[in-house]
C-alpha cells in the first residue's frame, strides 16, 4: 500500500521519522518486545557478507541495521529519506558512510552493490514497486535481495491478537518510551494494510528480481524475503 492510501504524503513521512530519530531505537526495542535484535540478527545471517563485498542498507535509519554488516568485513552504505535519522545515526557512528536517498531515485550508480537490504522501510516507500526495481537497478547480476519486514501471523488465532495489540496497545505504550508517539498510530496501520507473504513475493517477482522466496519469523510477524539479481 502506497502512503497516499494512509493519507500520509512523502514529506509527512519524512517529518515522521525525523521526529522519532532521537528515541528510534528504544522505542524499537521496548514495542518488539526485544525481537528486534533477534530479527536483526537473521537478516545478517540470511545476507551473509563477506569481507570486500559491498552492501546497501536502504531505509538504514540510525545505523543500527549498517554495523553488523560493517562488523564482518563487508563495506555497507547506510541509505535513508530522513535526515533527523541520519543525523544521530552519524553522531552514533561516525565511521559509517551514511547517505541520504530516495527509495524511487537512489544516487547510485547501475550494478554497484553486492547485496541490498531493507529492513521495515518498504512499507514507507511511496511507490514500493518502484523502489524494488530502483533497488535491482543498482545490484549487480548475481547480487542478492533481503528484505525483512512486517507481515502476516500464519496462525488465524495469533493473528488476531496481534492486530489487537497494534491497534489498542502499540500506541499507548509509545508515548511512554518515543519521542513522537503519534507517529506510531500511522505505522501501526501501515503494517495491518500490508500485503501478505504471498503478496510482497509477486511484488518483488514483478520489479524484477528472481528465485524470490521468504521465511517467517516470530510466527509470521516479520518475514524475510529474498531475491537474486
Amino acid at each position: 500500500m502506497a502512503r497516499a492510501d494512509l493519507d500520509k504524503q512523502p514529506s509527512d513521512v519524512r517529518r515522521m521519522f525525523d521526529a522519532v530519530a532521537r528515541r528510534y531505537d528504544v522505542t524499537n526495542d521496548v514495542l518488539s518486545l526485544g525481537q528486534d535484535r533477534r530479527w536483526r540478527r537473521a537478516v545478517i545471517d540470511a545476507v551473509a557478507p563477506e569481507p570486500g563485498e559491498v552492501v546497501l542498507d536502504l531505509a538504514a535509519g540510525t545505523g543500527t541495521s549498517s554495523q553488523p554488516f560493517a562488523d564482518r568485513g563487508a563495506t555497507v552504505v547506510p541509505c535513508d529519506f530522513s535526515l533527523g535519522m541520519l543525523r544521530v545515526g552519524k553522531q552514533a557512528r561516525p565511521s559509517l558512510p551514511f547517505t541520504a536517498g530516495d527509495g524511487t531515485r537512489l544516487p547510485f550508480g547501475d550494478d554497484s552493490f553486492d547485496a541490498v537490504t531493507i529492513s521495515f522501510g518498504l512499507r514507507n516507500i511511496v511507490d514500493p514497486l518502484a523502489g524494488l526495481a530502483e533497488m535491482r537497478r543498482v545490484t549487480r547480476p548475481g547480487g542478492r535481495l533481503l528484505v525483512c519486514e512486517f507481515s502476516h501471523p500464519t496462525n488465524a488465532a495469533f493473528r488476531n491478537v496481534y492486530l489487537e495489540y497494534l491497534m489498542r496497545a502499540l500506541p499507548p505504550i509509545s508515548r511512554t518510551v518515543s519521542s513522537s508517539p503519534d507517529a506510531y498510530v500511522y505505522l501501526a496501520e501501515s503494517i495491518r494494510a500490508w500485503p501478505d507473504q504471498t503478496g510482497l513475493a509477486a511484488m518483488i517477482q514483478q520489479a524484477g528480481w528472481g528465485r524470490v522466496g521468504w521465511r517467517n519469523l516470530s510466527g509470521g510477524i516479520v518475514a524475510l524475503h529474498r531475491g537474486t539479481a
